[in-house]
């Protein structure tokens, strides 16, 4: 799954961490493409991205939910785009399964249009400080 445009990608990403549905949210990335997870982990390709969300999603945000903020989309280059979307999570699980509160997080994502749209190329999910 690709989207339409740029603009779509927060809404999209949202929508499949909503589903726990972590292929969904891997198929938003291109087949080669990069993340560094909010966990720390790097996956490579999209079967890896797949299997990070997975267990992301299984593991500390089991109930998590986000909330979308501040969105900012740049175009780098024709057909090569930046989104920088500020989530707000809550029901992440500490390891002995208290809650560990609300934080801020940043999707970076470089994004490149291809015949069936657009993709994630490489992304950082990350900790707002």
């Amino acid at each position: 799954m690709t989207v339409a445009a740029p603009d779509h990608l927060p809404r999209a990403f949202a929508a499949a961490w909503s589903a726990r549905d972590a292929r969904q949210i891997a198929d938003l990335f291109a087949e080669d493409a990069d993340l560094l997870s909010l966990t720390g982990h790097w996956a490579e390709g999209q079967k890896a991205i797949a299997e990070t969300f997975a267990g992301e999603l299984a593991g500390a945000f089991l109930r998590a939910k986000l909330v979308t903020g501040r969105v900012k989309h740049r175009d780098l280059a024709p057909g090569v785009a930046q989104v920088m979307q500020r989530f707000v999570l809550s029901g992440i699980l500490n390891a002995d399964g208290s809650d560990a509160g609300r934080v801020g997080a940043i999707l970076s994502a470089v994004l490149v249009e291809g015949p069936q749209g657009w993709a994630i190329a490489a992304a950082q999910f990350t900790a707002e400080a």
